[in-house]
């Protein structure tokens, strides 16, 4: 089983459902050209940067033979005249795509979409994400609590993620410390289109982010990290950041809303001042231990410096691995014939009395999605902010979940399936499926499907694959290559 179908991805133009964050400083043209090269799609960090940055990096982009990739900009966090050229300047250039972040500013979405640029916006609630789509916004990226840097929202992105693709039609990223094919896999099975990295590619060769972040990352875990209001220099009020944990979080050097402004660092003769929301760049001298040192719970996972490339192939085969625990398609599997002429594995399930087949796959689909939610609540502090996105023991069901979404889309023949049907929960999600594998199989005619739906049953039986063999230390939550 191969990674499935992105609507995202027919949308963003890129082959795989990988996104590189548009983090500020960062996301400069090297990094953009290898995640594109890999076959990713990346944002250019571009926030409160002069238009002449702006055009700069994107005219190496195009020189370097790349015309998909988009810019992310801020409006709430950037000077009206600024955003007034910001803005000029993308639709002169002619991005194809520009993401936006915090307060939604319809004004600007209105004319980056009269222009023919596609708009992405992260939201960090439900509400959001519905006026984003209604605003004209294609894609909604979903970014949870566990993200690095600015967070919008305060939730979870396991509950978060599942309840914003039911909530609109347009595709959904998943954000917030995305690291691993475990995660991915998960991500897509609640929902998601793909997932957006931002920490798992700050670490990279590539990336503009100065060598003491890119250290400092690799010596952290999840709790390293801590959501704090402390840097707050040139942005809104109320917009909390996740970094790694420091003298600044902890209270060390002084009121972070103090009215006396100290420079701790410069920018080719720009100051940088403790408490702003700048990170250590490689442009930058001074404290860089006193600076924004922004990490998403999903550290722990990052253990060296890499290509970008190599860090998206990793992820990839990750994923793979992980999905080919489930059985491929059963269109993938021949069928033995009564006679030369019987014609029975070409046709549909109604065709073989099957007429209900779809609409019992997307329930079991639906069942096992709520399945995996519950065992992704397991074992976990709601109440604590600093956690991995996702449990990894439970990415085997998701893979399973995935797997079942695809065999109802299948059967449907192109018809479009129900979003999610309501699932009871008069039983626990696994006896629910257990439940319903026990009355539909006996009534499968194809003997590849009615297999795999045995194995289904053997796994969520304990007899096949244990979620359980994906072990949760640091480092060892990716299935074995």
């Amino acid at each position: 089983m191969t990674l499935p179908d992105s609507s995202a991805c027919h949308l963003l133009g890129s082959k795989l459902p990988l996104v590189l964050a548009g983090m500020g400083g960062v996301a400069r043209s090297d990094l953009v050209a290898a995640v594109t090269a890999s076959g990713g799609f990346g944002f250019l960090g571009m926030v409160r940067e002069p238009p002449e940055l702006i055009e700069r990096e994107v005219t190496r982009l195009r020189a370097l033979g790349h015309s998909r990739f988009g810019v992310n900009i801020i409006p709430a966090s950037t000077d009206p005249a600024l955003l007034e050229r910001q803005v000029s300047t993308l639709i002169a250039l002619a991005v194809p795509v520009v993401c936006t972040f915090w307060t939604l500013d319809q004004q600007v979405t209105r004319r980056l979409r009269d222009a023919g640029i596609m708009v992405v916006h992260q939201v960090g609630s439900v509400d959001e994400a519905i006026e984003a789509a209604r605003s004209g916004v294609e894609i909604v990226i979903a970014q949870g609590r566990e993200a690095g840097g600015h967070v919008r929202g305060t939730r979870a992105i396991r509950d978060l993620l599942p309840e914003v693709a039911d909530a609109v039609k347009i595709p959904v990223l998943a954000a917030g410390g995305m690291a691993t094919g475990a995660d991915l896999v998960t991500a897509m099975a609640l929902g998601a289109s793909g997932i957006v990295l931002g920490t798992a590619l700050m670490a990279t060769e590539e990336s503009f982010a100065h060598a003491y972040h890119k250290q400092r990352l690799l010596a952290a875990e999840a709790d390293d990290t801590v959501l704090t209001s402390s840097f707050h220099i040139n942005w809104p009020p109320n917009a909390p950041t996740r970094v790694l944990k420091s003298a600044v979080t902890s209270g060390a050097r002084g009121d972070p809303h103090a009215s006396e402004r100290l420079v701790i660092g410069d920018e080719e003769g720009r100051p940088i001042y403790l408490f702003s929301t700048d990170s250590p760049l490689r442009s930058m001298t001074g404290d860089f231990g006193s600076m924004a040192l922004y990490a998403g719970t999903g550290i722990g996972y990052i253990t060296a410096i890499t290509s970008a490339a190599d860090r998206l192939a990793q992820i990839v085969a990750e994923a793979e691995t992980l999905l080919a625990i489930a059985p491929g398609t059963a269109e993938t599997e021949p069928v033995e014939l009564a006679s030369s002429v019987c014609y029975a594995g070409e046709m549909s399930g109604a065709y073989m009395g099957e007429a209900d087949l779809a609409d019992d796959l997307s329930l079991l689909a639906a069942q096992m999605r709520a399945a995996l939610r519950a065992a992704l609540a397991q074992g976990m502090d709601p109440s604590a902010s600093s956690q991995p996105p996702f449990a990894a023991k439970a990415a085997t069901l998701a893979s399973w979940a995935l797997q079942m979404r695809r065999l109802a889309t299948n059967e449907s023949q192109g018809a479009a399936l129900p979003p999610h049907p309501v699932v009871s929960a008069r039983l626990p999600a696994q006896a629910l499926i257990l439940q319903s594998l026990g009355s539909l199989i006996p009534s499968i005619s194809r003997p590849a499907l009615r297999d795999q739906l045995v194995q289904l049953r053997l796994f969520l039986e304990g007899q096949g694959p244990a979620p359980s063999s994906l072990a949760s230390s640091r480092g060892s939550a990716h299935p074995p290559p």
